[in-house]
């Protein structure tokens, strides 16, 4: 059963750099913590799905920055190689890379999968949102961006899966939305418990709409 999740933005950005944003990632973090889980899990988005051990390393060489995050040869994929950076020494339990064109029904069966496995359960979802928000985003701009990030916002405020779980797979690969199918997992996960919300940040560097967001 899900008792807590954060969610922070899977960018190295929030490792090194945007000192806000990582703070108040941290702060997230701490609190999954406090929720006193049997399983951490943490989540994101990745070219295929896959399930890693807990104690998986990843890299942020070829982003260009001399960071590993855990120990041996690095197999995580970006997502969760900034996911286990943001836990520093805390080893979780598990790491599921769920692929960025997957379903709204394929991401909800992932999510309740990851909330039955343990009695207590907490996720770190690694998501964003647009990367549209300006003319000098990576993605062409679109006016449709800032109001689509402004829902996934919201939702993460109220705690509000059913928001997330609406969101429109074609529509999010318009507007480069990379974090869609993560956040659907945390709705599928949430789907049997209510939570309240918090938005903890949120930024748009370089048009990218980041988020750090805590449900306990």
């Amino acid at each position: 059963m899900l008792v807590a999740a954060a969610v922070c933005p899977p960018t190295p950005l929030v490792v090194l750099g945007l000192p806000e944003l990582r703070s108040a990632c941290r702060a997230a973090v701490s609190e999954l913590a406090a929720a006193r889980p049997d399983a951490l899990l943490v989540v994101g988005g990745a070219e295929t799905a896959g399930t890693y051990d807990g104690r998986a390393a990843g890299t942020l060489r070829p982003w260009g920055l001399d960071v590993t995050a855990g120990h041996g040869e690095p197999v995580l994929p970006l997502s969760l190689t900034v996911g286990r950076a943001l836990l520093e020494d805390r080893v979780p339990d598990g790491f599921e890379a769920v692929a960025f064109d997957a379903t709204s029904e394929e991401c909800r069966t992932a999510g309740e999968k990851l909330a039955a496995s343990a009695e207590r359960v907490a996720l770190l979802v690694m998501a964003d949102g647009s990367a549209c928000l300006t003319p000098r985003a990576p993605g062409r701009y679109d006016a449709a961006a800032e109001p689509y990030d402004t829902l996934i916002a919201n939702a993460l405020g109220e705690a509000d899966g059913a928001a997330l779980a609406a969101l429109d797979p074609g529509v999010a690969d318009r507007l480069w939305v990379g974090g869609r199918a993560a956040l659907q997992v945390l709705a599928g996960a949430a789907s049997m418990g209510a939570f309240r919300g918090r938005l903890l940040m949120r930024q748009a560097p370089y048009g990218v709409g980041y988020f750090a967001g805590l449900w306990v």
